[in-house]
């Protein structure tokens, strides 16, 4: 039980450190005859990775993916699928000064307590590059899952610190490095510099959605499609709650109106995020994250050393003030991952190919 390895059916082992020589992922379970090139995958990985703007941490990564194996002339084999990414850009010497310390809110005093030794340099396993290997197999899974089941996956930045984000359509989500759903992000660009020179960070929201879905997909009691989409989340770093459908804004409704009426044409709404009784309905997926604030920043804070002695932590280095700006694809990946997982599941139990065709229309827009 090392906790390194995500699904069963479509298990993606990651491995790696932020400053180790590379870090990547192995994918068993890909099914054969899916056309998969290292562009499909970059086109992912691209849009996840730093330097992209002045907003997000200035460490320089190509995050060029290179396919080992499990791909012949062009075509998954059905085998293992190895993709490594390397890094170029570590600067290490900037964690020289808190090798012996801890960084409030960060990982290093627990894996120091449960392994006894730790990796400093960027956070090592506990850093936000290990998202770059989930993206890349995300990829792998959107591919196959939209090709074969025409499921799509978005995702868009809703809140930024205090500032909430309207949404107004999916087509400025691509136009900007926040991910946000408006055409104009000069309120977003104007809070984020004013952060980054307090030496501070925020945290941040994040939707997904997955639209195309099939009713059917998930597993009573334990095998949930809502709970694993839940247990995914919380594996992705600095997450801090997760939301399905009205989520908790439940606690506020009446039965009578969180209910999804059913009528000859569809659901009336979505209050259930897509899934009812841990079984897809048909409807999109309707998945919300909240983003902790980054816990590597300039200003100092009280901690202890592993001497159990009082320092001041000053975090030095190259840090996203809003770890929540390059989430999305990520958030993206790790629904796609857990849909392909449920999708297999259901091949492999209900022995057909072919994924249950909705009774009724899935819902209205």
């Amino acid at each position: 039980m090392s906790g390194n390895t995500f699904g069963t059916l479509f298990a993606v082992t990651n491995f790696g450190e932020s400053h180790g020589p590379a870090i990547g992922c192995v994918i068993d379970g890909c099914p054969p005859g899916m056309e998969l090139g290292e562009a499909d995958i970059q086109a992912e990985l691209d849009r996840r990775r730093p330097g992209t703007s002045r907003h997000v941490t200035q460490r320089n990564e190509a995050d060029a993916v290179e396919i080992l194996s499990g791909v012949y002339e062009g075509r998954t084999t059905g085998t293992p699928i190895a993709l490594l990414i390397r890094n170029t850009d570590q600067r290490s010497k900037d964690y020289g000064a808190i090798a012996q310390s801890f960084r409030p809110g960060h990982a290093d005093y627990t894996y120091w307590h449960k392994f006894g030794i730790r990796d400093p340099r960027g956070g090592g396993r506990s850093s936000a590059r290990l998202t770059a290997p989930t993206v890349a197999a995300g990829a792998v899974a959107r591919k196959w899952l939209r090709e074969r089941c025409g499921i799509v996956f978005r995702g868009c930045m809703t809140q930024i610190g205090e500032l909430a984000i309207p949404f107004e359509s999916w087509d400025h989500v691509a136009e900007n490095p926040f991910f946000a759903p408006v055409a104009d992000v000069a309120p977003l660009e104007a809070y984020m510099d004013a952060l980054r020179k307090s030496g501070d960070s925020c945290g941040a929201r994040v939707r997904v959605t997955a639209t195309g879905m099939p009713v059917g997909l998930g597993e009573p009691l334990y095998d949930k499609l809502d709970a694993d989409i839940a247990w995914a989340m919380m594996g992705l770093n600095a997450v801090k709650g997760v939301e399905i459908g009205a989520g908790f804004a439940s606690v506020a409704q009446r039965g009578s109106t969180h209910g999804d009426a059913l009528t000859p044409e569809g659901f009336e709404h979505n209050n259930a995020g897509g899934v009812l009784g841990g079984i897809s309905t048909g409807q999109d997926l309707e998945v919300s994250i909240a983003i902790k604030p980054t816990s590597s920043i300039i200003t100092p804070r009280q901690s202890i050393d592993t001497a159990g002695q009082p320092v001041e932590v000053v975090t030095k280095g190259r840090h996203d003030p809003c770890v929540g700006i390059r989430a999305t694809p990520i958030v993206e990946a790790l629904l796609a991952l857990v849909v392909m997982e449920h999708v297999l599941r259901h091949r492999a139990q209900c022995g057909d190919v072919r994924l249950p065709v909705p009774p009724i229309p899935a819902a209205r827009a």
